[in-house]
């Protein structure tokens, strides 16, 4: 059974710097449990000053330490074991379960496994990966020297507080650096356990510092901090620009920003078995209850095959029943908070305003007064400038739109704004291959929706889905920088 009482889990206090918990003067906030909407902790914010104290110590940690200059190897040691007691840690799961979105059977059996193979994989490119050495003159020999950047500064969403800081963190810490990451504010806690295990596994203390708040004060500080050198983002669009900004003015620091998405799931009358069909693209856009950046949340579907697929997406879309994120048993989440619930409800007003038409769904779980639970929403006769074709929504709604022949299913998948993810649906490899090539974004999936296990393969956006990658050797070697050296002998 993993079902437990979200009482009597032990939370972690504050903040977690130079390896131990501290507390701070800032201001205080509450912290609230997704499934109910019950205020189960509160925390103060680290101010500039709390930040700047972390980074301090970071950055000090990284010489006093000797983690910068020990063996590759050496650090991978470490990073193996800290994989191991993740996987092992059940109250890492309950936290995980208590204060996020993610059901317990979802966090042991996906999120967790996830989390610690991320890590166990960049603990393998720690010496896999460095410099290069260059053809010059017979008496000289030019050299490329990968080194580390120092303190990384590492801001991670609410959706997936484990799996993110394992992007942000794995590599960054094989590659030598010291992290001073901030989760959201609506999921702290998690996170700190993550570091406490790092140093129980031999990760000297102030290498891996967590501090908390919101984005506006303590994110900014740490984006700012003049001893931060690269700064890695997941999140908002609108969130990422601004960072992008104040970190070409507060030094010039290079910036990993994976931000938002509106990836369609293009659908051709040759895709194969409806009923497998339609079960992918449900997963694809009420998996976590769509808070996902790469929701596939943009259905656009051959004409012929448009009213089959309907009918069985309507009636998958009822079977969903919520229940709170500690019950082994449950399997569907919740919106994060009321704000984003508000936000979902309103964006559907509004594609109804301009025209749409609900097919099934439109509103919240009438039985869940304290959670945010949505319906799975279908959202038929909308035009390419209906707001809920054109704003992400991070919710459990899908947009349909219909198509003749494949030029006119191109069109309506490229998007203004974004490029982060994309469906092709066909058995035709040379049209599969076609709409690879046409589709403007950083993935594209065929006849599959979402991630494997594979942490080889990198993930980044294009246009407003941002700048970089991360997972894959790229996420490695963008958390080093490089040093030409000539040498005559």
């Amino acid at each position: 059974m993993l079902s437990f009482d979200p009482e009597k889990v032990l939370l972690p206090a504050g903040h977690y710097i130079d390896g131990q918990h501290q507390h701070t003067q800032g201001a205080s906030f509450a912290v609230k449990r997704p499934s109910d909407g019950k205020v189960y902790a509160t925390l103060s914010e680290a101010t500039a000053e709390d930040v700047d104290r972390a980074v301090t110590i970071a950055h000090r940690a990284l010489t006093v330490s000797g983690w910068r200059s020990c063996p590759p190897r050496e650090r991978g040691k470490v990073l193996r074991r800290w994989a191991d007691l993740i996987e092992s840690d059940l109250l890492l799961a309950q936290l995980e379960a208590l204060g996020s979105t993610r059901p317990i059977s979802d966090v042991v059996q996906h999120e967790i496994p996830f989390t610690a193979e991320a890590i166990r994989f960049y603990a393998e490119c720690a010496d896999k990966y460095s410099g290069d050495l260059f053809p010059t003159q017979e008496r000289s020999l030019g050299m490329l020297i990968s080194e580390p950047y120092g303190v990384i500064g590492a801001i991670t969403p609410w959706n997936f507080p484990l799996s993110m800081a394992s992007w942000k963190c794995g590599p960054a810490l094989a590659a030598g650096n010291a992290v001073v990451l901030k989760p959201s504010e609506l999921t702290p806690f998690s996170t700190v356990r993550m570091a406490e295990l790092a140093v129980q596994a031999g990760l000297p203390a102030g290498i891996l510092n967590i501090v908390q708040g919101s984005g506006a004060v303590t994110g900014s500080a740490l984006v700012t901090h003049p001893l931060v050198r690269k700064v890695s983002f997941t999140g908002s669009t609108i969130t990422g620009a601004r960072i992008m900004s104040d970190a070409a003015q507060h030094g010039m620091k290079p910036v990993t920003l994976e931000l938002g998405g509106k990836s369609p799931q293009l659908v051709f009358d040759d895709a194969g078995d409806i009923d497998v069909l339609a079960q992918r693209i449900l997963r694809g856009f009420t998996a976590n209850g769509g808070q996902a950046c790469v929701a596939g949340t943009r259905l656009i579907v051959q004409r012929g095959i448009a009213q089959p697929l309907l009918d069985r997406l309507v009636a998958l879309c009822q079977q969903p029943r919520p229940g709170v994120t500690w019950q082994d048993d449950s399997r569907y989440a919740p919106l994060i908070d009321d704000r984003q619930g508000k936000k979902v409800a309103s964006v559907i007003a509004a594609a109804k305003a301009e025209g749409a038409e609900v097919l099934v769904g439109g509103e919240r779980f009438a039985d869940t007064e304290d959670g945010w639970f949505w319906q799975p929403t279908l959202l038929c006769g909308v035009a390419p400038n209906n707001p809920a074709v054109q704003q992400e929504i991070f919710g459990p709604v899908l947009t349909v739109q219909e198509f003749d022949d494949e030029e006119e299913g191109l069109q309506l998948a490229a998007h203004e704004t974004y490029g982060l993810c994309a469906g092709v649906h066909t058995l035709s490899l040379p049209r599969a291959m076609r709409a690879m090539r046409a589709i403007e974004s950083g993935t594209v999936w065929i006849n599959r929706y979402g991630r494997s296990g594979d942490f080889i393969i990198p993930t980044g956006g294009f246009l407003g889905s941002g700048i970089g990658k991360d997972l894959g050797r790229q996420a490695f070697q963008a958390c080093q920088r490089q040093k030409s050296v000539l040498i005559d002998f």
